[in-house]
């Protein structure tokens, strides 16, 4: 017999060899019929593989993530064996889940694949599905796995298989397709009832651009086919929403060939918009007690490579930048916290000075690659709206609780209400991805734990997610459509105050080491930007918004009175335009819809006599004639229910 512990604490005695599968049929038949994955030991397994030893397990259904993750692997698998079917000659590569759905790298023989081809390749797979496969691990020589690929040319899997060690090589069976796999499937095919292919894209084998590009086929699946089409729907109402899109006809900001890939320009209304944010930000964190602090674009080589983001991001940064001077290397910045580093080493401190707060929206540099490159969601240099606060080890927990309430003033300020603290920790088994001491570690983890305990967030532990140099807190936040966003980080940091020598005198006349907490609750103005956009639609909080009202002449007749409405309403501190051009107001309104402008101020005789102005709501509410005072009362109080005081 062996001894399962449940999530619950739970332990139950089960035959040795007992399946997932078996413990959820002896908990119930509802629970059994929905189980399509599981953890066991921390280890992803089938619901039928053997249960040989005392452990805790976990069961998955399509309502969980690691359940969804084993659904769309699995589908990854049925279109594969679709593909090969379907492209004789066709080498496959690897075929993960990502966030929503999967997709499988192929190297076609020749021709490509179009969206005309994607009713084809599904209908060849839900008949693959519909076979009710069983999905089968088999352990796998090294030897035997190298001559099945070598006879069939996939130099690719050959590659892969190269790099593995012999004994932890397991092919994964289905119908009459095998392919090289860890694991991590459903029961069988007959699960997935919708299966839809989304997109094709190209991918450099490994993400390097010196190997060959393959054919990246994007895909979804559901258990019903109600879901697939409530899905479709929701990247329908995410097209309409596409920042980039939205950035274009709003007039926000381009990109050109000429500047380079990935290295966005604003135009003045999305520069205007910029200001707003950074601004906003200022004020709070000037209440906040931080100071504004500026930093050079480049630094030295040696810079990076004391802070250690040259040995972890080397590859992601620009080339160095060589100096007549011999040996003298630069880089483009990565990070700013190096730079602040030095700011706070400028001259001695003693605790009665802590904490210092160095705030800085400092622009950095990052070579991704080019088809990782996505709008302003990826891009190749950004700012960061960031701060680092040095500290003593007392005001730790406090500053740390600090930054949490100008986060959550931030995100609700501009309505990202639904969000989940993530608290990201290392990975202890490999501490090979990490600097600093393992204490120090502790340290850090528990002083966000406890701050996030203490502030009563929603919060999750995530293994492994911690940045290279200490944990952090992210703040994970659903949009209007259900997404779920990355938005604001916070970080504890033993390690860079070490690497710096950074000191202040304590009370007992020593030197002390500070500890550095990093934040960011943009994170980066162009991502924030982008996601802004696609959860508002456009629609931007008032005080936000670039154009807050635009006044509509009904005729010439009318032109020198709505220049006066337009002083009037710019005394008013309302931003607002002149659309005076030869067109029916009927034309200018709908213009104005489609650049989202909340209030469009429309004047004819009738308001010049009474002084007035006829106010029509983007989205169509009529609000009738209203002198300019009342509608600057009107905006302020809009303002001040959204965007509360600090």
């Amino acid at each position: 017999m062996i001894k399962i512990t449940l999530p619950d604490g739970t332990i139950k005695e089960y035959s040795k060899g007992s399946t997932a599968m078996d413990v959820a049929l002896s908990i119930s038949e509802g629970l059994a019929r929905n189980v399509i994955s599981a953890k066991f030991n921390d280890a992803i397994v089938e619901t039928v593989t053997p249960l040989n030893e005392d452990g805790s397990l976990v069961l998955y259904t399509w309502k969980n993530p690691e359940g969804k993750k084993a659904f769309w692997h699995s589908t990854s698998h049925i279109v594969a064996q679709a593909l090969e079917e379907l492209y004789p000659g066709i080498k496959l590569t690897i075929g993960p889940a990502i966030d929503n759905g999967f997709y499988y790298d192929v190297d076609l023989p020749e021709g490509s694949i179009s969206d005309k081809d994607f009713p084809t390749i599904e209908k060849k797979a839900l008949e693959i599905a519909r076979g009710k496969h069983t999905f089968s691990m088999r352990a796998v020589s090294k030897a035997d796995a190298l001559a099945k690929y070598n006879s069939e040319g996939n130099e690719y899997k050959v590659e892969l298989i190269e790099n593995l060690e012999d004994g932890t090589i397991t092919f994964c069976d289905h119908d009459s397709f095998t392919d090289l796999c860890r694991g991590g499937h459903i029961p069988n095919t007959g699960i997935v009832k919708a299966i839809k292919v989304l997109s094709v894209a190209g991918a450099y084998w490994r993400g390097d651009e010196n190997k060959p590009q393959l054919t990246r086929v994007y895909g979804i699946s559901f258990p019903k086919q109600k879901e697939l089409t409530e899905y479709l729907e929701l990247l329908e109402e995410a097209k309409k929403r596409d920042h980039r899109k939205l950035g274009k006809e709003l007039e926000l900001f381009t990109f050109s060939q000429k500047v380079g890939q990935g290295l966005p320009l604003w135009l003045p209304k999305g520069a205007a918009l910029r200001e707003r944010l950074e601004q906003f930000l200022k004020k709070a964190q000037k209440k906040a007690g931080y100071e504004m602090v500026v930093s050079p674009h480049i630094g030295q080589k040696e810079l990076y490579v004391t802070s250690g983001h040259y040995a972890k991001y080397g590859e992601d940064s620009f080339q160095p930048i060589n100096t007549p001077k011999d040996g003298e290397e630069f880089l483009l910045k990565p990070m700013n916290c190096p730079h602040h580093c030095e700011i706070f080493n400028h001259k001695p401190f003693s605790y009665k000075d802590l904490p210092k707060r160095y705030a800085e929206f400092g622009t950095v540099y990052r070579y991704e690659q080019s088809g990782e490159l996505h709008g302003l969601t990826r891009v190749r240099g950004f700012t960061q709206d960031d701060a680092h606060i040095f500290c003593t080890p007392d005001q730790v927990d406090q500053e740390f609780m600090n930054v949490i309430d100008l986060s959550l003033y931030v995100l609700g300020s501009l309505g990202f209400e639904n969000f989940t603290a993530q608290v990201s920790v290392r990975d202890p088994k490999k501490p090979e991805k990490y600097i600093g001491t393992v204490e120090n570690w502790q340290k850090a983890e528990n002083a966000i734990i406890n701050a996030a305990k203490e502030k009563g967030l929603d919060y999750i532990i995530e293994e492994g997610e911690a940045a290279f140099y200490g944990p952090k807190l992210d703040f994970m936040v659903k949009d209007a459509l259900g997404r779920q966003w990355q938005l604001g980080t916070i970080q504890v940091d033993y390690t860079l105050p070490e690497r710096f020598d950074l000191t202040y005198k304590g009370s007992d006349n020593q030197q002390h080491r500070p500890i550095m907490i990093h934040r960011a609750p943009f994170g980066s103005m162009e991502r924030f930007i982008a996601l802004l956009l696609e959860h508002t639609g456009g629609n931007f909080p008032l005080w936000l918004i670039p154009d807050q009202a635009i006044v509509l002449p009904v005729s010439e007749k009318n032109e020198k009175y709505a220049e006066k409405v337009l002083k009037s309403l710019e005394n008013n501190e309302i931003r607002a335009l002149l659309d005076n051009r030869n067109e029916t107001v009927g034309k200018k309104i709908r213009e104005a819809e489609m650049n989202k402008i909340p209030f469009m101020l429309i004047v004819g005789e009738n308001d010049e006599a009474a002084n007035t102005i006829s106010v029509r709501r983007h989205g169509g509410e009529d609000l009738g004639a209203i002198s300019v005072d009342d509608l600057a009362d009107l905006v302020d109080t809009e303002i001040n229910s959204t965007l509360k005081s600090f």
